[in-house]
């Protein structure tokens, strides 16, 4: 396993925003209904919410701290890197997919009505 890079600051180019925080893992519905990951399965297909780690010195719609919605794939996989704050992996977002911008951090209780299709039942 990788250790993760040192930094003590990274700049985004341009209109670039790079995220962190962005949750691949479990959720919990306002029902108390525990949703297990659903990354890389039909279920993972939906927008993600990320908290904007920086951004480049072109974007003007959204601020360093802010929590947005991100179309889902329009992001990378991400790195992870040691800051100041500790351990943390950061992605670049597509700014044109940046769906909803929040001051503070939502709930992410959607589902997906997308379905997973076996390659077995296409033919």
């Amino acid at each position: 396993m990788f250790k993760p890079i040192k930094v003590n600051q990274l700049r985004a180019l341009n209109d670039h925003v790079l995220v962190a925080d962005m949750n691949f893992k479990e959720r919990k519905l306002s029902s108390g209904i525990y949703l297990l990951n659903d990354d890389g399965r039909g279920a993972g297909i939906r927008p993600r919410w990320a908290r904007v780690y920086a951004t480049g010195p072109e974007q003007q719609d959204i601020t360093v701290g802010q929590w947005i919605l991100v179309s889902h794939g329009r992001w990378t996989r991400g790195v992870t890197v040691e800051d100041t704050s500790g351990e943390v992996t950061i992605r670049r977002v597509d700014p044109n997919d940046i769906l909803l911008v929040s001051d503070t951090e939502p709930s992410d209780d959607s589902l997906s009505d997308a379905t997973q299709i076996d390659s077995k039942d296409r033919w």
